[in-house]
């Protein structure tokens, strides 16, 4: 398993994701967004593991203009947009290999066993 956690140190949802795979004695990498955030790559890797850009969006974002921006862009636009203000997205989001989950999935990392 190569686990990969992205969401920064003050969401409650990625503390508990740490917590799971580490309680469990699975090994992760954990990227701050704030600090890196995600490379193109990751982002459309990502967004093909979830079916869409669509669910990475946090609606209670507190950049509520962008959140509405978002809305009103031109759909070839749209996951450009998400892209360069990562701080749209909610978190975490726990990659394996090709598999991604956003928020706390444990249903779901417990089949990556």
């Amino acid at each position: 398993m190569n686990i990969q956690i992205f969401g920064t140190n003050k969401s409650f949802d990625t503390k508990k994701a740490q917590r799971w795979f580490k309680e469990r004695g699975i090994k992760f990498q954990m990227i701050d967004l704030k600090e890196k955030g995600m490379s193109r790559g990751e982002f459309d890797n990502v967004c093909r593991a979830l079916g869409g850009w669509q669910s990475l969006v946090d609606e209670n974002a507190k950049d509520k203009d962008t959140l509405t921006l978002l809305r009103f862009l031109a759909p070839e636009q749209q996951a450009d947009k998400l892209f360069e203000n990562q701080q749209l997205i909610r978190q975490p989001i726990v990659r394996n290999g090709r598999q991604a989950t956003v928020g706390c999935c444990p249903e779901v990392w417990q089949t990556w066993e």
